[in-house]
C-alpha cells in the first residue's frame, strides 16, 4: 500500500504532541535554578542540559520507533521479560507516584500559591492543596475523554504566551548581567557535566520511553506503514518540536542567572520562578500564574495518571484499571505532602540510577538495527552499567544513607577505581567496556554462524 505524503500540518500536530509530551511544570524550574547555580558559566552548563534535557528524549522517542516497540516494556525485552517488567516499573513509579506526578501538585503550590501564604500554614495548605488536586486528577481520568486533552490544548498555548511575556520583561529589565554573575563552586570547573546531570529532573527521557508510543501510533495513522518511514517523520518533527524546547531552556538558564543580579541563589527553580514574578508583576501576576499554573499541571497528572494505570493493568490485569488510579492518585497525594525540595533530594538518586540506564537501553535501542538487536550486546552494555550506576545512586542518598558506613564504603570504592567517578558518570567507562564484549560476542557468533552454514553446505 502506498504511503501518504504528510503536509506541513501532519507535522505540526506531531511536533506540537512532542512539545506537549515532554514540557511541564518541572521543565521550568530546573532550567531556572540551572541558571543560578551556573552564574557566568551558563554556557557550558545549557550545553550539558542539552543533552540530556532535550537530545535524549527525542532519542527515547526514535528508540520506540525503531525497535517497533509498544512501551517502555519492549524496550527492555532483549534482556528477558523479567528485566523488562522491572525496568517498566522503575519507570512508572518514578515519572508517577514516587516522584513525577506528585511534583505536578508540588510544583502548582509551591510557585504558584505558597508565596501568598504567611509560612506557618503552608504544610496545612499543601495538604488540602494536593488533595483537592489528586481528587480532581481522580475524577478527571476515572473515563477516557478529551475533556482533559481539550483543555490542555488551550492552556499550554495561554500558558506559553504568559512565559514569553516574562522573558520580553526579563530582557528588557534584567536585573543583572549574565556574564558577571557569581557562579556556585560546583560549576567554577564542571559546568558542563553538572549541566548534564541536572537534565536528568526532567525525567523527559523516561518520559519518552513511556509515552513515545503514543507519538508513534499517531504518525503510523497518519498513513505511514514504512518502519523508516515512521522514524524519519518522528525525527523531523522531533527536530523542530525540541528545538522550541531547547531554545526556551536557554532562555530559562540566562533568566536565572540574571536573577543572581537581585537574588540569592534559590533552595529550588519554584522558589526562583515565583521571586521572579513578583519582581516583574507584583501579586496579581503571582495569582494568574498560581491559576494558569495549576490548570496546566492537572492536565499533566491525568496524563501520568493514567498512563501508570494503563500499563500496570495491562501487566497486572488482575487488579482494575480503576484499582491502579486510585492508588496512583493515593501514592501521588502522600508523596505530594513532603514538599518540593524533598521530593527533588529522594529523586535524584533514583535518577542518577535510571538513566544511565535509560541512556544505554535508548542507544542501543535506535542501533539496534546495526547488530541485529542481538542479546548478548544488550547483556554486556546493562551488565557494566548497572552496578556503577547503583554506586552513584548510593552517593547521591540525602546523608542518612550516603554517609552511614556503608554508603562511605560505596563512594571510596568507586573514587578509587571508576573513572570520571568525581562526576557522577562512573557507568561510563564500564558501559563502554560491555559494548566492546558484547560486539566482539555477536562477532564470534556471527563468523561461527557463518562456518557453520559452510559447513553444511560442503557436506
Amino acid at each position: 500500500m502506498q504511503e501518504r505524503k504528510l503536509t506541513k500540518k501532519d507535522y505540526f500536530v506531531v511536533s506540537s504532541m512532542l512539545f506537549a509530551l515532554f514540557f511541564g511544570a518541572g521543565n521550568l524550574i530546573f532550567p531556572l535554578h540551572l541558571g543560578q547555580l551556573a552564574g557566568h558559566n551558563w554556557l557550558p552548563a545549557s550545553l550539558g542540559f542539552l543533552v540530556t534535557g532535550v537530545l535524549l528524549p527525542l532519542l527515547s522517542v526514535l528508540a520506540i520507533a525503531v525497535t517497533r516497540s509498544k512501551g517502555v516494556y519492549d524496550v527492555g525485552l532483549p534482556l528477558g521479560s523479567g528485566f523488562a517488567l522491572a525496568f517498566m516499573v522503575l519507570i512508572h513509579a518514578t515519572i508517577g507516584p514516587l516522584f513525577g506526578t506528585p511534583r505536578t501538585a508540588t510544583v502548582s503550590f509551591a510557585v504558584g500559591f505558597a508565596p501568598l501564604l504567611p509560612e506557618k500554614f503552608q504544610h496545612l495548605a499543601l495538604f488540602g492543596f494536593s488533595a483537592v488536586f489528586f481528587l480532581l486528577a481522580f475524577l478527571l481520568s476515572y473515563k477516557e475523554n478529551k475533556i482533559v486533552s481539550n483543555l490542555g490544548k488551550l492552556l499550554n498555548p495561554v500558558f506559553l504566551v504568559l512565559l514569553f511575556l516574562v522573558f520580553v520583561v526579563a530582557f528588557l529589565n534584567p536585573l543583572g548581567n549574565p556574564a558577571e554573575v557569581a557562579s556556585t563552586k560546583e560549576y567554577l570547573h564542571g559546568a558542563f557535566t553538572n549541566g548534564f546531570l541536572e537534565g536528568y529532573n526532567t525525567m523527559d527521557a523516561l518520559a519518552g520511553l513511556a509515552f513515545g508510543v503514543t507519538v508513534v501510533s499517531a504518525v503510523r495513522s497518519m498513513g505511514q506503514k514504512k518502519e523508516s518511514s515512521v522514524a524519519k517523520v518522528t525525527a523531523k518533527a522531533g527536530v523542530l518540536s525540541m528545538a522550541a524546547v531547547a531554545l526556551i531552556y536557554l532562555l530559562l538558564i540566562v533568566v536565572g542567572a540574571m536573577s543572581l543580579g537581585k537574588f540569592k541563589v534559590s533552595a529550588d527553580g519554584g522558589v526562583a520562578f515565583s521571586q521572579l514574578v513578583n519582581a516583574y508583576a507584583g501579586v496579581f501576576g503571582q495569582a494568574l500564574l498560581a491559576t494558569l499554573l495549576t490548570l496546566t499541571c492537572l492536565t499533566t497528572a491525568v496524563g501520568l495518571v493514567a498512563a501508570f494505570a494503563q500499563d500496570f493493568h495491562e501487566h497486572f490485569p488482575k487488579v482494575s484499571y480503576h484499582t491502579w488510579l486510585a492508588f496512583s492518585c493515593l501514592a501521588s497525594f502522600l508523596t505530594a505532602n513532603f514538599g518540593l525540595q524533598q521530593i527533588i533530594a529522594w529523586s535524584t538518586p533514583m535518577l542518577m540510577f535510571l538513566y544511565p540506564l535509560s541512556m544505554v537501553l535508548i542507544l542501543l535501542s535506535v542501533f539496534s538495527p546495526l547488530f541485529h538487536k542481538d542479546s548478548a550486546v544488550y547483556f554486556g552494555v546493562v551488565l557494566f552499567t548497572v552496578v556503577p550506576a547503583f554506586f552513584d545512586m548510593v552517593v547521591a542518598f540525602p546523608a542518612v544513607v550516603s554517609q552511614s558506613a556503608f554508603g562511605k564504603a560505596v563512594a571510596a570504592f568507586r573514587l578509587h577505581y571508576l573513572p570520571f567517578a568525581s562526576m557522577g558518570l562512573s557507568w561510563l567507562v564500564p558501559a563502554l567496556v560491555g559494548l566492546a564484549l558484547g560486539l566482539g560476542v555477536y562477532a564470534f557468533k556471527r563468523v561461527q554462524g557463518k562456518v557453520n552454514v559452510q559447513v553444511l553446505e560442503e557436506e
